[in-house]
């Protein structure tokens, strides 16, 4: 295995807290790194299901816990109670803008939020861990649609 591998990374991680080591919660992993954007629980299970997965749905979301929680993936909440799950493992750091109509999210990478969210913390008196900013708006498309 190499040693950026999220196979190698996730089983010193499950090791190391002395989780079991099971094949369900790889094949979780590998449906995980095939994912594009944002998916939540209930995608990843219907679509592990739908490919004869036999692992349940409290499997997933216990895994996609320990996949947040050794950093392979983020979990947000935009603005809705369903949280959503981004690949962060070899991805860049990276903020969001919203759709309220579509639910549509985009991607950005701008260095002056993250050095603005390093300054507010210095100033603060934080030791600065990380920052995420979220943009909501109406998209082009739902405004051209008559959506305001």
């Amino acid at each position: 295995m190499k040693q950026n591998d999220p196979v190698d990374f996730f089983t010193q991680y499950l090791r190391r807290n002395k989780f079991r080591i099971t094949p369900e919660r790889f094949e979780i992993l590998d449906t995980v790194m095939e994912c594009d954007g944002h998916f939540d629980a209930d995608d990843l299970f219907l679509r592990m299901k739908n490919a004869g997965s036999k692992v349940s749905r409290a499997t997933v979301y216990n895994t996609l816990d320990k996949l947040t929680d050794c950093g392979i993936l983020s979990r947000y909440r935009f603005g809705e109670r369903l949280a959503r799950y981004e690949i962060a493992y070899g991805n860049e750091h990276h903020h969001h803008v919203i759709c309220r109509s579509c639910g549509k999210i985009e991607e950005f990478v701008d260095k002056r939020v993250d050095r603005f969210a390093r300054d507010a913390a210095t100033t603060l008196h934080y030791s600065f861990q990380d920052a995420v900013l979220h943009i909501y708006g109406i998209c082009s498309e739902c405004r051209a649609d008559g959506e305001e």
